[in-house]
């Protein structure tokens, strides 16, 4: 598997699959990617109260994408 990130959709599947009970490796096989994947985007992206939202979880992931692209912009090289 190489580096991508989760889609909406698929953020919108982990949280069907939660809600079924489903486990965090079966939810990864279930979408083909790493358990870790998972595992990280879990506590990343839930809100306060630890419930995964997908929509919220993708408006924050695009969010820091934003932060981070603005910030490589404003590195000028020498």
């Amino acid at each position: 598997m190489s580096y991508r990130q989760l889609t909406e959709r698929q953020r919108y599947q982990i949280s069907l699959l939660l809600s079924e009970k489903f486990s965090r490796l079966k939810t990864a096989e279930r979408l083909d990617v790493a358990p870790s994947t998972i595992s990280r985007e879990l506590p990343r992206n839930s809100i306060t109260s630890g419930c995964y939202e997908p929509s919220i979880a993708h408006l924050k992931t695009l969010r820091r994408c934003s932060e981070v692209l603005k910030d490589a912009s404003a590195i000028k090289p020498k």
